[in-house]
């Protein structure tokens, strides 16, 4: 698909999160960001646009849900094998880290994380 923007969903059921991250990762040229406040909403939106997502960002606790399955079924897809995924959590448990990346994200920020660094970050696992 020449010429679309590359898309990036974000997961987050705190709509003051999913915002400002929106706000920092929009900034990226190219770059069209849609939330899903939910798991649920996530997966039509996958499905709509495999041709185009570029990366998705996660929030570990979900309501009804939980960023590791999140990671963890787009990874069991082959399209998805290489899909940049990042994961956010405010979790204080000192194995969320490795456990993030052993289930198949790029990376992790936890909370309070700066929405610059999340954007550099996806920028450079973009290019």
């Amino acid at each position: 698909m020449s010429g679309a923007r590359r898309l990036v969903l974000v997961i987050e059921d705190s709509s003051d999160c999913a915002e400002t991250l929106q706000i920092a990762l929009e900034a990226l040229p190219d770059v069209e960001v849609r939330v899903c406040l939910n798991e649920r909403a996530l997966w039509p939106m996958v499905e709509a646009n495999t041709d185009r997502l570029a990366a998705v960002v996660t929030d570990l606790h979900l309501v009804q849900s939980d960023g590791f399955d999140v990671i963890r079924k787009l990874r069991a897809d082959q399209r998805f094998a290489r899909l940049p995924i990042l994961l956010i959590s405010g979790d204080s448990d000192p194995r969320v880290p490795s456990l993030a990346l052993s289930s198949g994200a790029n990376a992790w920020f936890p909370k309070p994380y700066s929405p610059s660094a999340v954007r550099r970050k996806l920028e450079e696992l973009l290019c």
